[in-house]
């Protein structure tokens, strides 16, 4: 870690680690904390400067961890609190940070202030604490038609302590995680102690849930449900992006700040998930006393064709330069179809965003998608800003398109009932060793949801220190990124290349390198005597850039 207060987050790349599914220690087929620290050195190295920890707090599990019981402790299923310091204590000797979740949209339906909501009579103080409303048409009817992400109502109706139904609750997610009322003052200054609390362990920063959802329009009106009249806008949904979010974040960011002020080594972070267009609207959440970043689910949800990854990469780059912000990239992650998946598939102008794949649906091109996914990623770490990645795109894991449906466990596919496929593909287990059980993930066969048998031959041990593999591309990749500082660099792009090629310089105080992406059909000769410093594909000297590859050169 860098020992001043260098910015460090302006051109990090933050590894995302879902714990159930890293490392197991104990057998019992859930990844947990131990097994985390067990493999910490594989970050090391990589090449990254962070870890984000997807949710390891108490938790009943009805949303994997992010139904939260208790902020204030872990789950016996990942362990403890003293396994959660040895992690800390292991990640920042190695050199790497920790970034853990927050998730202030909402608790779980097992959360003691919930639980006391419910026992107590409509107006009292226990239920201020979350988004109870009387129902409409004498209380038989939601107070409004907000749908939940999951599928179906956003609300449930309670039975009172006499028995008789009574109001309803918000939960804009599954039923087990009813909304906060973030207009309660009791509520932002719960959520302030928790984020004090894991600063006093050693947190390095915190990665916000569902930022864009804490606000609700006044009134909670009805909202308009042909999503593509407000799908350009975000905040046109009464239940997204509102204004009143950047005042909590105001006052976050004084207390991560205070952090930094007190003698710590570094500046202590704040990155939203907020899925919001356009992306002047995204920009605002990272103002300089804001958070400091946000990801760009924009970039993530672009096709892989030359002139919209050109028109999102330029747009992105100015919105985020317009506030004094680094842009923060990503390609995959928890939520979506994984990128050495959904690359395998026609790519089409505009925004894509699959919602995820079963055995029944079309199946992707799988040599396809790892091609465009390893070009992907090289221009993505290529580009001034941070990045994040999702554990296993180093391997080049694609998803698990042919889950059994008696396996998944995302709630989505079950308040769906199977219309939408859910997000289980994306979360398999880790493989660590080809050959052996559960692929290393664990001491035995225990696997809570089944690895594929293409994990085998991607196992981390099948492509350490092999030429060519999809691991020491990354390796490679994260190395001359982080010797030129492209992430604190400045991009230029070339535009004497065919429309159907990404070509662009990007320079720093510590040197430059020429990004060139061919997304055409023909091959694209190379500059003569141009010097190879990473390619997306084995390159041999005076070969062209082939169909769907990527290259850095020296200029």
């Amino acid at each position: 870690m860098a020992g001043s207060n260098d910015q460090w987050w302006r051109d990090a790349v933050i590894y995302q680690v879902y714990p159930r599914s890293w490392a197991d220690s104990n057998g019992d087929g859930i990844g947990d904390l131990p097994g985390i620290t067990a493999r910490l050195p594989h970050l090391a190295d990589l090449g990254v400067d962070a870890i984000w920890l997807s949710p390891f707090y108490t938790s009943p599990q009805h949303d994997a961890g992010y139904d939260v019981a208790d902020y204030r402790d872990v789950d016996p299923v990942f362990g403890d609190l003293a396994a959660f310091d040895e992690l800390t204590a292991r990640a920042h000797g190695l050199g790497l940070r920790v970034i853990v979740d927050i998730v202030p949209n909402h608790s779980s339906d097992e959360h003691v202030w919930f639980r006391a909501a419910l026992a107590s009579p409509p107006g009292s103080p226990e239920r201020a604490r979350y988004i109870f409303r009387d129902g409409r048409d004498g209380g038989e009817q939601a107070p409004n038609n907000w749908q939940s992400l999951f599928g179906g109502p956003a609300w449930t109706r309670v039975t009172e302590s006499d028995g008789s139904p009574g109001q309803w609750y918000l939960h804009m997610f599954d039923t087990t995680q009813p909304d906060f009322d973030w207009t309660n003052p009791e509520v932002r200054a719960e959520l302030e102690d928790v984020l004090r609390f894991w600063l006093d362990r050693g947190v390095d920063g915190f990665r916000i849930d569902v930022a864009h959802g804490l606000v609700k329009a006044d009134g909670l009106p009805d909202a308009d449900l042909d999503h593509d009249r407000h799908a350009d806008t975000t905040s046109l949904a009464p239940m997204w992006d509102q204004p009143g979010v950047h005042e909590i974040y105001r006052g976050w960011r004084r207390i991560t700040d205070s952090y930094s002020l007190e003698g710590q080594d570094a500046d202590r972070i704040l990155c939203a998930e907020a899925w919001v267009l356009p992306a002047e609207a995204l920009a605002q959440y990272v103002r300089e006393d804001e958070l400091h970043q946000s990801f760009n689910f924009e970039y993530l949800m672009t096709p892989w064709l030359a002139a919209d990854q050109r028109a999102t990469i330029t747009h992105s780059l100015a919105q985020a330069e317009a506030v004094g912000a680094p842009q923060t990239w990503v390609l995959s992650n928890h939520d979506v179809v994984r990128h050495a998946t959904r690359l395998g598939y026609p790519q089409l102008p505009g925004l894509q965003k699959i919602e995820g794949i079963g055995a029944d649906d079309p199946q992707p091109d799988a040599a396809l998608g790892l091609r465009r996914a390893r070009a992907a990623t090289t221009v993505m770490l290529a580009l001034p800003g941070s990045a994040y990645l999702f554990q296993g795109e180093e391997l080049g894991l694609p998803e698990a398109t042919r889950l059994p449906d008696e396996v998944r466990q995302d709630p989505t596919f079950a308040r769906t009932n199977g219309e939408s496929t859910g997000r289980d593909g994306c979360r398999v287990p880790v493989p660590w060793e080809g050959g052996v059980p559960s692929y290393g993930f664990g001491p035995g066969d225990q696997s809570w949801l089944p690895q594929p048998p293409e994990f085998g031959v991607l196992a981390a041990d099948r492509q350490r220190h092999v030429a060519g593999s999809t691991l020491e591309l990354y390796r490679t990749l994260l190395a001359v990124r982080r010797e030129l500082r492209l992430g604190r660099g400045s991009l230029t792009w070339l535009e004497d290349h065919p429309e159907d090629v990404l070509a662009f310089t990007v320079t720093s105080t510590k040197g430059s390198v020429t990004v060139l992406a061919n997304l055409g059909a023909l091959p694209l000769p190379l500059p003569d005597g141009a010097s190879v410093l990473a390619s997306s594909q084995p390159l041999e000297p005076g070969a062209p850039l082939g169909t769907d590859e990527a290259v850095w050169l020296q200029p």
